[in-house]
Parts: C-alpha cells; sequence; structure tokens
C-alpha cells in the first residue's frame, strides 16, 4: 500500500511538472489531483479504459483526507507564560527567563513554563520590596516599573541582573546591577552602573552633552562572556543606537566610565533588544535585533548579523556594515533606512488554512521579537527564545521557543513552527517532495501578515505553483532552493503543525540578499516517520 501511495506522489508530481503550471495550487487543485490520480489508480486496478467522468467516490474522498490530516490527531500539551522581553540562562538543566516588569519563570524542557513571580511590587519574589529596593533607578527613570533585564553567573557563583528602568516616552534611563546566591532570587540592589537621558546642565557618561540622537538609551543589556573569557554589555533602543562595553569579569561593572562604542544607530532608528551570542563551529559572534514597534501593530521583527570580534563591526548576510545603519539627520522613526540592513530571520507569519484541514481557525505570529538565544551542547541545538503577540488576540503575548539551524553559508535560519521537543532526522527526496505552504518573509519593517501560498517540490527537483525554480537536497538535511534566479540554502525537518494536529516536513532557508523564506508541508506525515 505504501509503494502505491508514493507512486500516486511521484506521478502527480510529474503531471504538475509537465502541465508547467505557473499559477497558485489552490485548496481545489491540490485536492483535485489528488482525485484524479485516484482514479488513473482506479482504472487500472479494474482494468477499465472509459475516459467517461467518474464522481468523487467515498474512497477517494478518504484518501484525500488521509493526506491533508493525520490518521489519528497529533497533539501535545504546554504550559505557556507571558513574559515580555525573555531572556534566557541555563542553570543544572533548568532554563529561566526573566523578561520586562520584574517578571521571570523556569522550564526544564522548554515547552512547559512555570511563572517565578512578575510586577514591580512589594510581593515579587526575584526582588522583594522591589519599588524601595530599586528606588534610586524608578526615580531617575521617572517609573514604576522595570524594562528588559538580563542575567548571567559570574566566577563567585553568584547571579547578576542587570536591570534598567526608563521613562518610555524619551529615553530617560538608568541601568543597575543586583546580585543573588541563587538565580531565582532575591536579588540585592548593588546601583547604577549607566544613566541616559540628562538635561542640558548634567553631563553625560561620556562627560559631554547628552544628545538622543547620537548616545544610546541606556535599557535591553545582554552580558556575556567571549571566547577569551571577556566580559562585555551590548545594550540600548532607538535613540542614538546599540552600545556595547567592556565590563570586569569579577565585579561585573564597567571598566571604563563612558556609554562604549557604537555598534549601529543613530537618529531614533527603531531597533531594539541586542543580543549577541557566541558560536565554537562557525567562530563567529551573532547578534541579534528587533526592529519596529513592539505592539500588535509595530511590526516588530527579528534580525541577525555576525562578526568575528564581539564588539564589531557586524555584518549581515547582503555583507551590509552594520555600523552603516542610521537614520538620516534629523529624522525620526525612519524605517526605510533601517529596513536594508539586518538579516530579518522572523516576523510576521500566517500559515493559512487548506479547506479540508483540521484547525480552520489560525492564529499567526504578530510582532515576534526581543528574543534572547541559547546553545544546548549536549544535544548540539540551537534555540531562539521570543515574545510574540498572535493574531486576533490584541496585545496579549507569550514565549515561544524555535530550534535554529546553521546553513551551509553559517547563517541561522530559524524552524517555522514552535519547539515540542523534537530532533531532526535524516530524510531522503521522497520524503520532501510534496506541496508546501509557502512564505516569502521579505525584508520590510511593516504590520502586514506574511501569509502563505502553495507550491510545490516535484520530484524531479523542480518547483512549481505560486513561485517556480528548483531544489536540490543536500548532505546532513541541507537543502538548496533557487527561486528566479536566487538561492536560498537552509534546511528540511520534520516538524508538529499546532493547528493542523499533524506532523509535516518543513524547510526555513536564507538567500545570499538576506531573505528568509519559509515552507510547511500540506500533507501529514505517517505516525512511523522519523
Amino acid at each position: 500500500m505504501r509503494n502505491r501511495i508514493w507512486k500516486l506522489v511521484v506521478c502527480l508530481s510529474l503531471v504538475v511538472t509537465l502541465t508547467g503550471c505557473k499559477q497558485s495550487m489552490g485548496t481545489e487543485q491540490v485536492k483535485d489531483d489528488l482525485i484524479e490520480q485516484s482514479k488513473v489508480e482506479k482504472k487500472e486496478t479494474n482494468g477499465s479504459n472509459t475516459e467517461n467522468n467518474v464522481e468523487k467516490t467515498e474512497e477517494e474522498e478518504t484518501y484525500m483526507n488521509s493526506k491533508l490530516n493525520a490518521q489519528k490527531e497529533v497533539d501535545y500539551s504546554f504550559q505557556d507564560v507571558s513574559v515580555h522581553d525573555p531572556s534566557v540562562i541555563e542553570v543544572d538543566g533548568t532554563y529561566y527567563v526573566f523578561g520586562s516588569h520584574l517578571a521571570g519563570a523556569k522550564s526544564e524542557d522548554l515547552i512547559n513554563w512555570e511563572l517565578l513571580s512578575s510586577g514591580v511590587n512589594k510581593t515579587n519574589t526575584i526582588i522583594p520590596d522591589a519599588p524601595d529596593e530599586l528606588e534610586e533607578a524608578l526615580t531617575w527613570g521617572q517609573t514604576d516599573t522595570l524594562w528588559a533585564p538580563d542575567v548571567i553567573q559570574l566566577a563567585d557563583g553568584r547571579f547578576y541582573m542587570y536591570y534598567c528602568a526608563c521613562r518610555g516616552d524619551a529615553p530617560i534611563s538608568a541601568l543597575g546591577i543586583a546580585v543573588a546566591d541563587q538565580v531565582e532570587g532575591p536579588y540585592e540592589d548593588l546601583g547604577i552602573i549607566l544613566k541616559s537621558g540628562m538635561e542640558a546642565d548634567t553631563p553625560s557618561e561620556n562627560g559631554d552633552t547628552y544628545d538622543s540622537t547620537i548616545h544610546p538609551n541606556a535599557v535591553d543589556p545582554c552580558v556575556f562572556f567571549d571566547k577569551e573569557n571577556r566580559l562585555w554589555m551590548v545594550y540600548g533602543s532607538y535613540s542614538g543606537g546599540i552600545y556595547i562595553l567592556e565590563l570586569n569579569p569579577e565585579t561585573g561593572f564597567p571598566l571604563e566610565k563612558g556609554y562604549g562604542k557604537k555598534l549601529l544607530g543613530e537618529n531614533h532608528l527603531r531597533i531594539e533588544g541586542p543580543y549577541i551570542m557566541y558560536s565554537k563551529e562557525t567562530d563567529y559572534y551573532y547578534m541579534f535585533l528587533s526592529y519596529g514597534g513592539l505592539d500588535a501593530t509595530g511590526g516588530y521583527n527579528i534580525r541577525v548579523s555576525r562578526s568575528k570580534n564581539p564588539d564589531g563591526p557586524y555584518y549581515d548576510a547582503a555583507g551590509n556594515d552594520m555600523t552603516l545603519c542610521k537614520g538620516p539627520a534629523g529624522s525620526f522613526f525612519d524605517d526605510t533606512a533601517a529596513a536594508q540592513y539586518g538579516t530579518k530571520i522572523l516576523g510576521n507569519i500566517h500559515f493559512n488554512y487548506i479547506e479540508g484541514e483540521t484547525g480552520k481557525l489560525r492564529n499567526g505570529y504578530v510582532s515576534p521579537g526581543h528574543n534572547s538565544a541559547i546553545y544546548d551542547e549536549k544535544t548540539n541545538r540551537y534555540f531562539l527564545i521570543f515574545h510574540t503577540r498572535f493574531e486576533n488576540r490584541g496585545e496579549g503575548h507569550q514565549v515561544r521557543v524555535h530550534q535554529m539551524y546553521l546553513n551551509e553559508d553559517g547563517w541561522f535560519v530559524v524552524s517555522p513552527y514552535r519547539y515540542i521537543g523534537e530532533s531532526i532526522g535524516s530524510y531522503t527526496k521522497e520524503d520532501v517532495v510534496g506541496p508546501y505552504k509557502y512564505i516569502n518573509q521579505m525584508q520590510d519593517i511593516s504590520s502586514i501578515m506574511k501569509k502563505s501560498t502553495e507550491i510545490w517540490l516535484n520530484a524531479d527537483y523542480t518547483i512549481s505553483g505560486r513561485v517556480t525554480g528548483t531544489w536540490e537536497l543536500k548532505k546532513d538535511n541541507q537543502i538548496e532552493i533557487t527561486i528566479k534566479g536566487e538561492s536560498y540554502k537552509g534546511i528540511v525537518t520534520k516538524q508538529w503543525d499546532e493547528y493542523g494536529k499533524k506532523n509535516v516536513m518543513v524547510f526555513t532557508a536564507l538567500s545570499e540578499k538576506g531573505i528568509s523564506i519559509l515552507g510547511s508541508g500540506i500533507y501529514a506525515l505517517p505516525e512511523n516517520s522519523k
């Protein structure tokens, strides 16, 4: 039976190729193609040569639905949490995320999360009596809450939380350090290390007059060790850009006075949430950034660039020098200028419903961003941890974790669906051939949802449907997809389609111009597929 089904798939692939289909394969085309192949198979079995039209039989409908849906729905349970701007740290096999508004959560599997605490109030267990403990920073920042923090363990075994308080409508911010013996707290304040937004009569950290078009907003810290065990902090949001400065690895405080070195930005570009991770595999430092506005209409999206040095210069996949990423003089929130830089790896995405599938209502990701990332040496897996909003759910948000993979050019590509503990298998051409929901994420900063169309990866290595081209399956599940002469390099793997309640083949790939494409298989995989 399995050979018979595969024969149908191959035949259908050849039919699509030979007819030179260049239009979108809609739901009806997918269904009709399956039914026609079922009719052909039935004729061959019965020895009939009749050319008369045959109505859909129950067997044909069953076969069609068996491809769109799993024979038995595949489902997983989750314990989700709302932690905005989640920054991850792993301690003794447990993952912790800390975010804005002094929220924290933990998980042993990156799937089920337990909220530790939330809110800048007297009952928060992470920083008890936070309004009094952090009074100096809150007063300077003219606020009653905290923005995105980061936590790191230093050589003394203690945990150092880099917190920040910001007025919000102006870059009046304070960035400080609190310390604890245990990662969950309680943390005690060590004081402020940076301020921004000074009035003209108060010198900036650089000793000059603070200028929000060139100086940083002292928020969104990420603290990391480089391969030489030097300690760094990258930080910044909008205003004068993203900065990096070196810290004392024993105390966690800056080695020198001042804001440090600018990596990118100027004139209030909407870029924030820097996070730097080193990969031994490629010997590159990868800097993740969030572009756009964080709200549901802000077009928030995650981008990446890389450097051989922790303090840059960083370059995107197209070869653009990130130090040149800045708004024109006198500009404000110039998204057109910003969008030219940085490799966009995740933004607003929605995989469309195909008629007959399980799960008609599908809420895509809206404004995913302010991520952190982590590498698991035991399993050789990279993870992207971020918050996202969702279609039709307003400003509500949750933490999401996706696997990342390095393509053959050493750039990260992000899996289309959330992590459920999957491991990448070993796949053949036969596994990959079939129809896919296809998304081109483009390079823009926009609230417009990138919705899927349908394409077919054919058995003769051509692509038909909404886009045409070729594809090649390489070693280690690497795939190269060529569309309109542009090559996209990435991986293929199996993932769980949350709304379709099925396992499907997926691909994620990136072009040399820094354009990300995603594909989600339309057909459900057999239960015994790996």
